[in-house]
């Protein structure tokens, strides 16, 4: 049997969708499965142990028509693969139309309105409702292939490789690590860095054995040196100095993230580390740490979660900028403890 598998991006959703490829390889030993995905999020599932192969998506060079003929050859070579069964994870017409010119023997995908993807599809599963976790959607495909679902499978296989290199780069040995994510996509997905400061300071008091990392891309450079001038000693900023994979085995020996919604933040939930996740216009029963809800902290505002990346309240970002540094301090304390 030949699978493929589309979810090209965020980080958030391909870690999302990685439990629907553990269980079909735990079901059907013997299959081939590929997945179809953003070339920029390539490195996360590159030599996974239970692909064949990926399929590069090249969103940014393919929206250019000079580049429409490579397009073309990478469907192509979809079709040469005679996929017995093609799975659309994303649910949006990009990645239906795709889906469906792989020319696979059976196509199903998330019946998702947006953007009439389940037309394309010989079987829609629809979100049992408003509330249901991604992940538990993306597995409920499953159940319509006659695969069990279950919990018995590594989500995030260590790589020993990059483990090491991690270890070399930046020793963890003799502390207990906090890492501390401050960006987001999302402006108003930020928890103020100047929060994530005074949490540093508090924690530094009650918890001399722990240090600090703060984890993030290049844009959240300034972001990290904000927070690393709290307590210079124990902060280390590592914003735009650590790849993909290097974030990933980093989190895995920290004992705690404290993190906006954030890709990063489902990194963490699928290693089982322990996080506290701050949210304020999303809803984390939909896209929050999968298996660790108890641990999101939020305030009940009338707009509150809005769903937008803009806010419009009359106090701008007051869901994150009222969530006192002291509450998510005695929440980390409770479970550095």
């Amino acid at each position: 049997m030949k699978i493929l598998i589309l979810k090209p991006s965020s980080l958030g959703d391909v870690i999302h969708a990685l439990p629907v490829l553990r269980l079909l390889k735990l079901h059907f030993h013997d299959a081939e499965i590929f997945w179809w995905i953003d070339s920029a999020l390539a490195p996360l599932i590159e030599g996974d142990r239970d692909l064949t192969g990926i399929v590069r998506f090249e969103r940014k060079r393919w929206g250019k028509p000079r580049h429409w003929p490579e397009m073309l050859r990478s469907i192509r070579g979809l079709r040469e693969q005679n996929f017995d069964l093609v799975i659309d994870l994303q649910g949006l017409a990009r990645s239906a139309i795709f889906a469906w010119l792989a020319r696979g023997k059976f196509l199903i995908g998330l019946d998702d309105t947006r953007e009439g993807a389940s037309a394309f599809y010989d079987v829609a599963v629809p979100r049992k409702s408003f509330h249901t976790h991604a992940v538990d959607w993306y597995l409920s495909v499953l159940p319509a292939l006659g695969v069990p679902v279950h919990k018995h499978f590594e989500w995030l296989p260590e790589r020993p490789e990059i483990s090491a290199a991690v270890k070399s780069k930046w020793p963890t040995d003799g502390a207990r690590w906090v890492a501390l994510l401050p960006g987001a996509r999302w402006i108003n997905k930020r928890w103020p860095a100047e929060h994530f400061s005074e949490l540093v300071r508090t924690l530094s008091k009650s918890h001399p054995d722990v240090r600090f990392a703060v984890l993030g891309g290049k844009d959240d450079q300034a972001l990290g040196e904000t927070i690393s001038q709290s307590e210079p000693a124990r902060v280390v900023n590592l914003c735009g100095a650590t790849s993909l994979l290097e974030m990933i085995e980093f989190l895995r020996r920290c004992d705690l993230l404290v993190t906006n919604d954030s890709g990063p933040m489902h990194v963490a939930a699928a290693l089982g580390r322990p996080l506290l996740a701050l949210f304020g216009p999303t809803a984390p029963e939909r896209t929050g740490p999968y298996g660790q809800l108890d641990h999101v902290l939020r305030l009940t505002l009338p707009c509150s979660p809005c769903l937008k990346s803009e806010c419009h309240y009359e106090k701008p970002l007051e869901c994150l900028r009222a969530l006192p540094p002291a509450v998510v301090a005695q929440r980390a304390a409770a479970i550095l403890s």
